[in-house]
């Protein structure tokens, strides 16, 4: 099935998931938000399908509020499926690393212990979720450890700001292309649509300076930048990307200042302090 997909959530692989299921923060799925406020109300719960790999498994999804409990005015979206159920046991078997480190730390758990486990730095997996045309149906990609592995080799020596350009542009040296593998292109879309999905939150404005710089062209030029560079972190999560106009972007990269996470400042080698305008998400 060919599908328009949007991305939706990036979900670090744990015990829940491999299980029954896993919760999606609305906070800053622009996407997502705007498409469940079309047929899902508070309280309501839908059957919905997921694709792996070409085949359908089927799932509950119910939009929750915890507002009373913990305090939250935001929804929040509960996907739920039967452990040891058709999708469940795909996952399983996806992830077949995973699983057994968990379950062998479990069983080592003292009774009573539910500290969450998470896996090591480098060993660790992900599912993508990703919205489609259809209202009831999401896309899932498996990201497994080997495919990270890859990635690292490929990327190794590249420029962040060739990187950077490719997942906003899909700007690509005169190098070989940077994301050529098919096991690859999994992660760079995830990138272009975290990214995207970003830009809609702040309305194409920069983060930095708050300025739509295109919008009396009628174009939307801002670009995703990764804080802590990508080349080094591998991390394209949402709460590691700024949206930044192309004069900011290009100042960053070249100044290399440093970001206060904190503050949410950037601190410039010549003195220059710069903080953030606009916030949503960090």
């Amino acid at each position: 099935m060919e599908t328009e997909e949007n991305y939706v959530y990036k979900k670090e692989v744990d015990w829940s998931l491999l299980n029954e299921g896993l919760t999606l923060p609305l906070n800053n799925q622009v996407v997502f938000g705007r498409n469940m406020g079309q047929f899902l109300s508070r309280g309501e719960s839908k059957s919905i399908t997921m694709i792996l790999d070409g085949r359908s498994y089927q799932a509950k999804i119910t939009n929750v509020n915890f507002a009373e409990r913990h305090n939250r005015k935001k929804d929040t979206l509960q996907i739920r499926y039967s452990p040891n159920g058709e999708l469940s046991n795909a996952l399983k078997t996806y992830f077949i690393n995973s699983f057994k480190y968990i379950s062998d730390k479990r069983k080592l758990r003292e009774k009573g212990d539910r500290t969450m486990i998470r896996l090591p730095e480098d060993c660790k997996e992900y599912i993508a979720i990703y919205t489609t045309e259809y209202q009831d149906t999401y896309l899932l990609e498996a990201i497994v450890a080997e495919d990270i592995s890859i990635l690292k080799e490929i990327i190794k020596n590249k420029q962040e700001r060739v990187l950077e350009a490719n997942f906003n542009y899909d700007v690509i040296d005169g190098e070989p292309a940077i994301f050529e593998t098919e096991r690859l292109v999994k992660i760079r879309k995830l990138n272009r649509k975290i990214g995207d999905n970003l830009k809609l939150l702040y309305d194409y404005r920069c983060q930095i300076c708050g300025t739509d710089v295109g919008k009396k062209y009628d174009s939307n030029v801002v670009e995703a930048h990764h804080i802590d560079y990508f080349i080094h972190s591998l991390n394209n999560d949402s709460d590691n990307q700024l949206i930044t106009c192309p004069n900011h972007h290009s100042i960053i990269h070249n100044a290399n200042p440093m970001f206060d996470r904190r503050r949410r400042i950037y601190l410039y080698p010549n003195g220059i302090q710069e903080g953030l305008v606009l916030n949503h998400h960090i």
